[in-house]
């Protein structure tokens, strides 16, 4: 696994597809290409933090795709398996950790 620094997340750039799935991904200026099925990641949507530290029985808090994990390939055969999820502020993405 490549480290990554939680505080300063390495931006990428990522092309999905009309679903929003991933389909390419741009990585420190090499290209790969996504070779297998993309995975959604789930967390708490954030319109039920505030209500997070109250428990209400039965179920979970309702979750929304916080970002997907999917493996990709560059044209020179080197492949990865790489976390990633929106940036903050904006449609920007950025990594969240690598797999080799």
């Amino acid at each position: 696994m490549v480290p990554i620094d939680a505080q300063h997340p390495e931006p990428v750039r990522v092309t999905t597809d009309n679903a929003g799935e991933p389909r390419r991904i741009v990585w420190r200026a090499r290209r790969f290409q996504v070779t297998d099925t993309p995975t959604a990641l789930v967390g708490t949507a954030d319109w039920w933090r505030p209500f997070d530290p109250y428990t209400f029985g039965v179920g979970h808090p309702p979750l929304c795709i916080a970002g997907w994990r999917f493996q990709a390939t560059s044209d020179d055969g080197e492949t990865h398996v790489f976390d990633v999820r929106h940036a903050a502020e904006d449609d920007d993405w950025v990594l969240l950790r690598t797999f080799d």
